[in-house]
C-alpha cells in the first residue's frame, strides 16, 4: 500500500512538473515574439523604399550624407525604460510605451544639422484604480514634461543602408 501511494504521488508530481514545464515554454515562446515583427526581407523593402526620400532630403538640404539610423545599447534602452517608468509615475502617469520620432539637430555655423531618432515615453494619466481607459485607447499620448532618449550612435557610415 505504501509503494502504491508513493507511485501515485510520483505520478502526480510528474504530471505537475510536465504541465509547468510545457506551459512555461509556451509562455516563453509567446514572450519572445512581440507583435509587429517583420522579416529581414521586409526590413530591406522598407529601407529601400526610403532611399528616394533620403536622397531628396540629403541632396536638397545638406551637402554631405545624412544619418540613416541610430544605435542604442541594450543597457541604455533598459535603463531609459526604468527611468521613464519612475518619471511617469512621479508625473501622475502610467507608462505604456515609447514613441520613436525622427528629428534633426539645428543648423550651426559649422553646417546643417544631421538627422537623429529619439524616444519619448507615452502613457495615460492616472485617474483612478481599475480604469480601463488605457486598454480602450490602444496606447497613450506623449507624457508632457517627461525626458526623452536621444544621442544614439550613428550608422557606419552615417548614410549606410540596412544591413550595416
Amino acid at each position: 500500500m505504501k509503494k502504491l501511494l508513493l507511485l501515485i504521488v510520483g505520478v502526480v508530481i510528474g504530471i505537475a512538473a510536465a504541465y509547468y514545464y510545457l506551459s512555461s515554454n509556451q509562455n516563453l515562446e509567446e514572450m519572445t515574439k512581440p507583435k509587429g515583427l517583420i522579416t529581414p526581407s521586409e526590413i530591406k523593402t522598407l529601407d529601400q523604399a526610403y532611399n528616394s526620400r533620403h536622397t531628396l532630403i540629403s541632396d536638397s538640404l545638406i551637402d554631405r550624407p545624412d544619418n540613416r539610423s541610430s544605435w542604442y545599447s541594450i543597457e541604455e534602452i533598459e535603463s531609459y525604460i526604468a527611468y521613464a517608468k519612475e518619471q511617469a509615475d512621479s508625473l501622475g502617469y502610467t507608462l505604456d510605451g515609447l514613441r520613436l520620432y525622427a528629428g534633426a539637430y539645428p543648423d550651426t555655423k559649422e553646417g546643417p544639422g544631421l538627422m537623429t531618432m529619439f524616444f519619448v515615453p507615452t502613457g495615460s494619466k492616472n485617474v483612478s484604480e481599475g480604469s480601463m481607459l488605457t486598454t480602450l485607447q490602444g496606447g497613450g499620448n506623449d507624457i508632457q514634461g517627461a525626458d526623452g532618449l536621444n544621442r544614439g550612435s550613428k550608422g557606419d557610415p552615417p548614410s549606410a543602408n540596412y544591413p550595416q
